[in-house]
């Protein structure tokens, strides 16, 4: 009796750790080993709950990795085609301002054929969420090169590295809509380490509070890892995002209220 009586002390509720969010589904993720897509999902979940959406948000899915999220996170959600997630974002919070609205898309998605879509969204300053995962390549179809793809950095399709005389240089989007008179906030983190994952949590907090205020478009970059595209284990990719894409990516807020 009394050791059943301490293990019910330990599991009491003021004591209790970490729960798992209930806005997430009890589908097995589905993502490569250590990629960061579901460490994000996690994110968003927590705070759909944690800020009472669930019920009244309203997520959009283009193509890409990032299409699987709406297996794993319980709200109501709109596929989009590939790149255009942004303009049926802003029809959906247009005819719904009342509901919190976002997409969630890879940077092939974003910034390849959605280019158009992400910078006249932003610049519109439609009151949404743009989350924007950049792992530096296409990690669904097959490792090919994307636009924000680092220089000398290789790829199924830049098997030499990626020559910016030949292929242009590296779009850093997140730099490009934060100069735009209708983005609101817009940051870049990352989720490769606890302290980080603490750090994105805190900043799309922001991002989510924010849209209340009907200020303009917010705009979060993480910055992640593709251990199957870049032919990496997860603890060889981290370390290379770490010495290789944040010194070209760098971590913080590029524009932010009051600033």
């Amino acid at each position: 009796m009394e050791e059943a009586t301490g293990i019910k002390e330990i599991i009491k509720p003021e004591n209790l750790v970490y729960k798992r969010t209930t806005v997430m589904t009890e589908n097995i993720l589905s993502y490569c080993p250590g990629c960061g897509h579901g460490t994000v999902h996690r994110i968003l979940s927590e705070l759909i709950e944690e800020e009472g959406l669930q019920a009244d948000t309203i997520g959009v899915s283009p193509v890409g990795c990032s299409v699987l999220l709406y297996n794993f996170i319980d709200i109501d959600w709109q596929e989009a085609a590939h790149g255009r997630a942004p303009a049926l974002a802003t029809a959906i919070k247009r005819l719904l301002p009342e509901k919190f609205v976002f997409t969630y898309q890879g940077d092939g998605d974003l910034a390849a054929i959605g280019t158009a879509e992400t910078i006249h969204t932003c610049n519109r300053g439609e009151n949404i969420l743009i989350i924007f995962i950049n792992n530096g390549i296409y990690g669904m179809t097959g490792g090919q090169m994307a636009p924000t793809t680092l220089p000398g950095m290789k790829s199924s399709t830049s098997p030499y590295g990626r020559d910016v005389k030949l292929m242009g240089n590296p779009l850093k989007m997140t730099d490009i809509v934060a100069t735009l008179p209708g983005t609101y906030y817009v940051t870049r983190q990352s989720v490769h380490t606890p302290a980080n994952v603490r750090k994105t949590k805190k900043a799309m907090r922001k991002a989510v509070q924010y849209q209340k205020l009907n200020k303009g478009t917010c705009f979060v970059e993480i910055v992640s890892n593709c251990p199957s595209g870049w032919k990496m284990t997860p603890v060889q990719s981290n370390k290379w995002m770490e010495e290789n894409m944040l010194p070209f990516y760098p971590l913080g807020d590029l524009k932010a209220p009051g600033e």
